[in-house]
């Protein structure tokens, strides 16, 4: 008699841990992050135009909480996530003229979304350190 195999072992669905992440779905995941990061960040934008309009003491104390080290942080977080949501709706733009579904093309533009955004972040924080005259 034939000798049977016993069953592998398998999920009943596909799910998170069995597909292999592509830079494209790592990138649309990041492109929805940073829109809900850019919300709260906003907020941020808020709290220093409200300052600024507030007078001496209230500015102050925003920029007490900007120039330590978690403010520094999160403001640079801000601008990452500005310049990789900007770069992403351009890689939609371009997408939007049916240009770049190729999958080498695909791969390329989502690739250079998060390269340029860190370059982006990078330089307009040198360029800012450059203007403010260096580390307070």
């Amino acid at each position: 008699m034939a000798e049977t195999k016993a069953p592998v072992e398998r999920p009943l669905s596909p799910h998170i841990l069995i597909y292999r992440w592509p830079i494209t779905m790592m990138m649309s995941i990041a492109h929805r992050a940073t829109g809900m990061g850019l919300y709260f960040g906003t907020l941020l934008l808020a709290w220093w135009l409200i300052a600024a309009s507030s007078g001496p003491k209230p500015y102050a104390d925003f920029q007490w909480f900007i120039n330590t080290w978690i403010g520094k942080l999160v403001l640079f977080g801000y601008t990452w996530a500005l310049m990789h949501h900007m770069l992403g709706g351009i890689r939609h733009l371009i997408w939007d003229t049916g240009r770049g579904f190729e999958p080498g093309e695909r791969e390329w533009l989502a690739g250079a979304t998060l390269v340029g955004s860190i370059v982006l972040t990078i330089i307009l924080w040198l360029i800012g350190f450059v203007f403010m005259g260096g580390p307070r």
